[in-house]
């Protein structure tokens, strides 16, 4: 019997003799809701193979059929929970649901041999599914990866192969992170400067910024950055991610990492003076002012992100926020006053329930980092807890859905391996292929009731050190497949030495698909 290599791994997974065989008269039976599907299968099938498998909706009988059908009696599975099931006749995958179908399909691409992914004929390949009965269904709703695209301004067409490899890891949301001191990434229509003048910087700091280095001398490129997504594109690479089941959930930053805006539209500051998009990394003091014509621009800024993202979360930011420019200026101060607010902590927090409220009127959630819990958080909101599993654990005990995305486990920022001279210039920290591996979203500390809480856990890819898309595939690769099954497979189900043995098929398959991902020591 032929050993299965699928990643994540399956829920239940046991292989039997003989296999199912691709030919020119291979069919794919699909109807109704499973049509589209169906041919995304075909279109994923043909390339390599060099036949294009037809698809019917009408019943066939016979060998050589694949079948995908949507069965409400599988609704015990969940709405991504899928069934497949291959004989020497026939292929079917049976879901509840499409997103269902779309992730049976990705493990059957898998079950093929590796060179299914190429783009062009191979010639001389046995194109045979092993016999196998795979029950599966994913352990969290939310399974993510976020990607700073303003750091480092990534192109629309790597933004999609993100997310085709996002899909076939069984990913379903992409945490989209749009703007930041050093660039605004998005076209906003009623604000053209944001892009205009937020989405460049004339240059950008050359290796690590040493806080603590007092002979440090910063050193810079000398050269532009930038670039922002139209509207039309947005629109483009949403629709692009809904048809492999992937939400997008955008960040726009706020109150802290707004240099980009307030270079703008300075009178969104709090000194009034103009300053310049930022060229180096790390926490810039400028921050928006809580003037009621800051919150409207910022709500009107929102109004347009609400028409070009359907997804229910909209992420706002709300981590490392400096309060040194509202304790000095009077503008803040008197508002602290005006709303009975005893610190900046508190004034923050009014900030973050204006936007969860304007939010919540337009049938959104908000999501923000755990930072957002200070000062009282907002009603509605939902917290991703980045700052270790602190955060989280409060904001579950407090009621709030939470994310967990701590740093030490999912930055995928960090060094890969503890000889950091013989690795790419990171940001610091270290997270082995193992460690990514070994990560257990739910806290120890939580009773069962609390962690129903917990929605999932995502990776974070913060661009500082990742110039360009190659760069990004490096650090977001094989850890992107260890952290696929932290969020997919049932934690009984996990074990390293199995993955590993696993991911050395898989790496066949991300070669081909030009990732140019970490080569790991496998035993």
């Amino acid at each position: 019997m032929a050993e299965i290599h699928i990643v994540p791994k399956p829920v239940r997974c046991e292989a039997t003799e003989g296999g199912f065989t691709l030919t020119p008269d291979t069919t794919i039976v699909a109807a109704g809701a499973a049509a589209p599907i169906g041919q995304q299968l075909a279109a994923a099938l043909a390339p390599a193979t060099g036949f294009w498998p037809k698809v019917v909706g009408e019943s066939m009988r016979g060998a050589g059929v694949i079948r995908l059908r949507i069965e409400r009696g599988l609704a015990g599975l969940g709405a991504e929970g899928y069934r497949l099931s291959v004989t020497p006749q026939q292929t079917t995958i049976s879901a509840a649901q499409p997103a269902g179908l779309f992730y049976g399909v990705q493990s059957l691409r898998q079950l093929l041999p590796s060179a299914i992914f190429r783009e062009a004929v191979v010639q001389g390949v046995d194109w045979t599914i092993p016999c196998v009965e795979i029950e599966d269904y994913p352990r969290f709703a939310w399974r993510g990866m976020m990607l700073d695209c303003c750091r480092h301004f990534m192109p629309k067409e790597f933004v999609k192969k993100f997310i085709d490899l996002l899909a076939l890891h069984k990913y379903n949301t992409f945490h989209w992170h749009l703007t930041e001191d050093q660039g605004w990434r998005i076209e906003i229509k009623r604000y053209p400067r944001l892009t205009e003048v937020g989405a460049w910087r004339k240059e950008t700091l050359v290796g690590r910024l040493e806080w603590r280095n007092p002979n440090y001398v910063e050193v810079y490129d000398g050269k532009p950055h930038g670039g922002f997504y139209t509207q039309d594109d947005i629109r483009e690479i949403v629709a692009y991610a809904a048809a492999r089941h992937v939400n997008v959930v955008p960040e726009i930053e706020m109150p802290g990492h707004a240099q980009a805006a307030i270079a703008a539209y300075p009178e969104l500051g709090n000194t009034g003076e103009p300053i310049a998009v930022r060229t180096k990394w790390g926490i810039s003091e400028h921050v928006f002012n809580v003037e009621e014509s800051t919150i409207l621009f910022l709500q009107n800024v929102l109004t347009e992100v609400l028409e070009l993202f359907p997804s229910r979360f909209i992420h706002i930011g709300g981590d490392e926020c400096p309060k040194a420019q509202w304790k000095a200026s009077p503008a803040a101060q008197a508002r602290m006053k005006e709303l009975g607010l005893v610190n900046e902590e508190e004034l923050q927090s009014y900030f973050i329930r204006r936007m969860d409220q304007f939010l919540t009127a337009h049938g959104r959630r908000l999501i923000g980092w755990d930072e957002i819990l200070e000062g009282g958080l907002a009603p509605g909101a939902t917290v991703m807890s980045w700052r270790g599993e602190a955060g989280g654990i409060a904001a579950a005990r407090a009621g709030h859905d939470v994310v967990m995305a701590p740093n030490v486990w999912t930055y995928f920022d960090y060094y890969q391996a503890e000889d950091r001279d013989a690795e790419p210039l990171a940001i610091g920290g270290y997270i082995s292929l193992e460690k990514a591996y070994s990560y257990e979203p739910i806290p120890a500390e939580l009773t069962e009731a609390e962690a129903r809480h917990v929605l999932g856990t995502q990776a974070q890819l913060w661009t500082e050190y990742m110039p360009d898309p190659k760069h990004v595939e490096y650090m977001a690769y094989p850890r992107g497949c260890a952290h696929a099954e932290v969020a997919w497979s049932p934690t009984a189900a996990r074990d390293f030495a199995d993955f590993q043995a696993r991911l050395k098929t898989h790496l066949a398959r991300l070669s081909i698909l030009d990732v140019n991902y970490r080569r790991p020591q496998l035993p």
